[in-house]
């Protein structure tokens, strides 16, 4: 049949440098641990004394930012509220231990008023003295005679400082031989940005917290290249690789690798159009064979497996079960001329042919022909879903122009990065180090 093998993993390359690899994370091959280096990227040509600062001089005052006005209320707006809030306690107390008088009062009558009257006041007082002393909370007397001097209300002051600028452009080398231009945040490659592996390739895109993310293009010193999104430093989302060999896969990708849907086109004309699991098609598909033979159907773990049609390009075809890539499992073979057979396949040769076979004869154990049937109603069915899979080629396009406009976004903010470094070379009178 012709079927080419494609590679296990698909986005892969040989030489072990992929986007999966940390641009921040030291070469494998460096034993020993490097620093990171200086941003500025400039060599001291002499070594500057310490000096203790003078006692003399009096300090710069206009150095530090002036403070921010802070909203105080006024003093009469502050004494208000003071007494609306004394007033208001002063009646709830007041209606609180008038409530005993009057029950003291009315409970034990007698024939003077001015009596009564005095009791229940001797009452009401004796009662008001007693649950101050019980309890320290309640105000005691002195909050009727005098009120109580509240502190003004006082408002935090916030003093203003300048805002330091989040993002930069530097130039950075590193041991093993790279190095990144473009913008950077808290000592991370974090923006737009050029990144050159040292004899291997490079990369231009979107960087977050020192890691491809975003949209980005991915060229190697082979000739393999890959347009598209990524995630956390992985090809993530859709994207095109193009290998050296001259493969192409267009479609979906998770945690770097094709995973999804996708076009896998091979450089011998072969063509599979379907569904991707971690690298290997798995799922649903259709794969075109360069000498002309179609299969259409289901696929696991790169391979022919399950149900599925078979058309060869001399005119015969076979639907049936399909296992590990061979004819296996109950199906028909039909040949062009019109004759069938049909039955139980074993590693693609019929070992049980059915009841109603038209090359062998009739057996009493041979296979029920309403099962034959219902292989092939279920192949034709699988035949149909794999070439109805969702077509991804309007996404990938779209993937594609963002990778572009994200790998221009990144050489000028690398042309930026190299301007930067010159101006700073010139001013401080350094040597500036050659730029890879």
């Amino acid at each position: 049949m012709h079927h080419k093998k494609s590679e296990l993993q698909i986005g892969k390359e040989s030489t072990g440098v992929s986007s999966d690899f940390n641009p921040l994370r030291h070469h494998p091959n460096h034993h020993h641990h490097h620093p990171i280096p200086n941003l500025n990227l400039q060599t001291q040509t002499s070594t500057v004394p310490y000096k203790r600062p003078s006692l003399c001089k009096s300090p710069i005052l206009n150095r530090f930012p002036k403070p921010c006005r802070a909203t105080v209320p006024s003093a009469a707006a502050t004494t208000w509220v003071s007494s609306v809030v004394s007033l208001r306690c002063r009646l709830r107390l007041l209606i609180f231990f008038s409530l005993p008088f009057f029950y003291f009062l009315v409970s034990h009558p007698t024939n003077s008023f001015i009596l009564d009257f005095l009791a229940a006041f001797f009452f009401s007082a004796a009662l008001f003295f007693s649950v101050s002393l019980a309890l320290p909370r309640i105000p005691s007397i002195r909050f009727f005679l005098k009120p109580e001097a509240r502190p003004a209300l006082k408002l935090p002051v916030f003093w203003a400082r300048p805002a330091q600028p989040e993002f930069q452009f530097c130039v950075v080398a590193y041991p093993n031989g790279d190095v990144y231009e473009g913008e950077f945040r808290r000592g991370k490659c974090c923006g737009s940005g050029v990144y050159y592996y040292s004899m291997s390739g490079r990369y231009e895109g979107d960087w977050v917290e020192g890691k491809y993310d975003g949209f980005g293009v991915e060229t190697w010193a082979k000739g393999s290249r890959y347009r598209g999104q990524y995630r956390q430093g992985l090809r993530h989302g859709f994207g095109v690789y193009r290998f050296y060999t001259g493969d192409v896969y267009a479609g979906e990708w998770a945690s770097g690798q094709s995973h999804g849907c996708g076009v896998h086109t091979c450089e011998d004309g072969s063509r599979y159009v379907g569904e991707f699991k971690w690298g290997v098609k798995h799922g649903l598909g259709h794969y075109h064979f360069r000498n002309g033979d179609t299969y259409a159907g289901e696929y696991f773990a790169d391979k022919m497996h399950g149900y599925g049609v078979y058309s060869f390009a001399n005119g015969h075809c076979y639907e049936g079960s399909w296992h590990e890539g061979k004819r296996q499992g109950i199906g028909m073979y039909a040949f062009r001329n019109g004759e069938t057979q049909s039955g139980h396949w074993q590693n693609g040769v019929i070992d049980t042919p059915s009841s109603q076979s038209a090359t062998y004869p009739i057996s009493p154990v041979g296979v029920n022909h309403s099962r034959v049937l219902n292989a092939v109603q279920e192949a034709r069915r699988a035949a149909k879903k794999a070439y109805d899979v969702a077509k991804v080629d309007e996404r990938v396009n779209r993937a594609v122009t963002a990778a572009n406009r994200a790998a221009n976004a990144a050489r000028v903010a690398s042309v930026k990065a190299v301007q930067n470094q010159m101006h700073h070379n010139v001013n401080s009178k350094s040597i500036p180090i050659p730029i890879v």
